[in-house]
């Protein structure tokens, strides 16, 4: 029997709960949105909900198909009318078994006509019938969306007509791909159904890009093609975004406070699209040997327009482009470092540079390597304790400084020094916050003998 809060729904004749949070409930999860469908008229069930609920109305979707939705606190409920002349018509023109079963919120009976309670018990994602896919195209992600969200698999039949109706999606808009997508990357087991896409020929459906990987294969440090390459990096990120603690339990909390507040899909994004540039940038020296000069840049070029058609928002474009386009800096940092030859300075400069991305580059670095050759050799093993290092000093040195008030600000320049604002101004800010993070100074007064010394260096 369904558990929720009965005494806020108007029980009336004519009116059900349907969908996910139908679904949702039988599986013992607390849904926030409740889709409600009505017989008579939505409105007038509306204005009973609010009367109940203490909620407000907001009227959403086209003329003939409008939705009415009542907001109370976090919960909101989608109020329409039955499509078809019944709940079972209504019911038949769904997507997924699972996501068509009725609750009767008069009798307090569930309707299932479709076989989804069976299904719910089976684990199963299964069509309604192959037209689903044709009526709206976005249903060929969301079966692989709810997969990940619930753990169950996707049926036979169902997973077969994916694959014939893939490209379909061509045919999507943008921001309703990025819904799914990023939903379902944001699951702790997204590596698994995201493999089942790129087997189904949906993945590549999704991005086009990613098809030329494939076969494009790289010189002697890497023992897959770019394509197998990228999906085992994406499988390795997404082990370490699970369970830091397992291979960085100095860092593991700031980690998991880390990876809360920039979301893991964004992440698992990055590190998908990072390569997607090598086809086009692959070249043969006279050894025959390949190189990819370039190939960081020209990856995030094409993913900003992959953004840009997905209909990414600023803050996630400029997350995964931060990503992509300084993934090689790592790599540059730690042959320095054998050379004997990086500086403290030049560490800073990187974290000051890459900002609030650092973590997610490096985390990113991490899987890349890790994803390069089935065992890691020492180089790898070297590459990668540096890299870990790394991640140490931004939490626990870098980050720390940095959220310190400045040493020096632009008033100082004006009334210690008589300065007056121009492109000086910043230069000398810079300095001082690089002597501070690089701890060249610890204090004001060092500060203030900095700031003269370069005085007297400019003239």
């Amino acid at each position: 029997m369904i558990q929720f809060n009965k005494n806020i729904l108007p029980r009336q004749k004519g009116t059900y709960m349907i969908g996910g949070s139908v679904r949702d409930l039988l599986l013992g999860r607390s849904p926030t949105d409740y889709d409600i469908a009505v017989t008579g008229n939505p409105e007038q069930f509306a204005k009973n909900l609010i009367a109940k609920s203490d909620g407000h109305l907001v009227r959403l979707g086209k003329p003939g198909r409008m939705i009415v939705r009542v907001i109370s606190g976090d919960i909101i409920f989608d109020i329409t009318s039955l499509n078809g002349t019944s709940i079972e018509d209504d019911l038949n023109q769904r997507d997924f078994s699972i996501n068509a079963i009725a609750y009767d919120l008069y009798s307090e009976k569930i309707i299932d006509c479709l076989g989804g309670l069976q299904d719910l018990a089976n684990k199963k994602v299964r069509m309604i019938s192959k037209e689903i896919f044709k009526k709206d195209p976005v249903r060929l992600i969301r079966a692989y969306r709810i997969g990940a969200c619930l753990n169950f698999e996707i049926e036979a039949k169902t997973a077969t007509a994916i694959t014939s109706n893939a490209k379909l999606l061509k045919n999507i808009a943008g921001e309703r791909i990025r819904v799914e997508l990023f939903t379902m990357l944001g699951t702790s087991t997204s590596y698994r159904y995201l493999s089942q896409m790129a087997n189904s020929g949906l993945l590549t459906a999704t991005f086009p890009d990613l098809d030329r990987l494939k076969g494009c294969f790289q010189n002697h440090h890497h023992h897959f093609d770019v394509f197998e390459h990228t999906m085992r990096a994406y499988g390795h990120l997404e082990t370490l975004l699970n369970d830091p603690e397992k291979i960085l339990p100095d860092t593991s909390a700031k980690i998991h406070q880390y990876i809360h507040k920039n979301k893991p899909a964004l992440i698992k994004c990055a590190i998908l699209l990072h390569d997607i540039g090598k086809p086009l940038m692959k070249t043969l020296d006279s050894s025959d040997k390949c190189h990819f000069y370039g190939h960081a840049r020209k990856s995030a070029d094409m993913a900003q327009k992959i953004s840009q058609r997905l209909r990414f928002s600023n803050h996630e474009r400029q997350f995964i482009d931060g990503i992509i386009r300084n993934h090689m800096k790592p790599l540059s940092l730690f042959t320095a470092y054998e050379k004997k030859t990086l500086t403290q300075k030049g560490i800073t400069r990187f974290y000051k540079k890459c900002g609030g991305y650092v973590p997610a580059l490096l985390l990113a670095a991490i899987a890349d390597t890790k994803a390069k050759q089935n065992t890691l050799n020492e180089k790898n093993k070297a590459f990668e304790s540096f890299l870990k290092k790394m991640i140490f000093e931004y939490f626990y040195h870098f980050q720390p400084l940095k959220d310190e008030p400045p040493l020096i600000t632009g008033r100082d320049l004006i009334y210690v020094f008589g300065l007056t604002p121009s492109p000086l101004f910043r230069k000398i800010l810079d300095l001082v916050d690089d002597a501070k993070l690089t701890k060249t100074i610890k204090n004001r007064s060092e500060a203030l003998e900095l700031i003269k010394d370069v005085l007297r260096k400019e003239g």
